[in-house]
């Protein structure tokens, strides 16, 4: 760096053609040397991951990006209880509609479901506590609301036919 003389305060730069540049060997002492940040890269790296796909800042600095990310984790989070909510009225609403053709209410079919299997849930509550699928019991089957709303949707006469069971059991007690 040289200061000209001419010109008072102006400081004149060496030209790109006088700079001498070396290639730095491992063992040479100008060779820079690179640290590893280790665990927060990998923290950072990850937020950034889960990132992808957002708008604005959000997507590209960690600040903005980890906000976005526990915001979006408790959406999720929030949305699975809402969607077990959501799927459990659409079925009721299938459900509903396919009974009310056959002449019942749905509070009085799923009623008397309940009241099929009384007699061998006192006897076997110890061994199904934990069970929500369909269970056969003694010939008798218990359907969950998600079965019986495919079956009201997609197989009319297999519906009619559980209607017409639930209808004839609830007539003989």
């Amino acid at each position: 760096m040289n200061i000209d003389s001419s010109s008072p305060g102006v400081i004149r730069l060496p030209s790109a053609a006088m700079v001498k540049t070396s290639t730095p060997t491992p063992t040479s002492s100008t060779a820079v040397s690179i640290q590893k940040r280790g665990l927060a890269s990998k923290k950072h790296k990850r937020i950034i991951k889960m990132a992808k796909g957002f708008r604005g800042r959000s997507k590209n600095t960690f600040r903005a990006a980890i906000r976005r990310v526990e915001k979006g984790l408790q959406y999720a989070y929030r949305d699975r209880k809402v969607k077990k909510r959501e799927f459990r009225k659409l079925w009721i609403e299938r459900i509903n509609a396919g009974v009310r053709q056959h002449g019942m209410s749905y509070s009085r079919f799923i009623n008397a479901m309940n009241t099929l299997g009384e007699e061998d849930k006192h006897e076997e509550h110890h061994e199904h506590e934990h069970e929500h699928e369909e269970v056969i019991r003694d010939g008798q089957m218990i359907l969950n609301r998600k079965m019986l709303a495919d079956l009201a949707a997609n197989e009319p006469f297999s519906f009619k036919a559980v209607v017409g069971v639930v209808k004839m059991q609830s007539v003989q007690k």
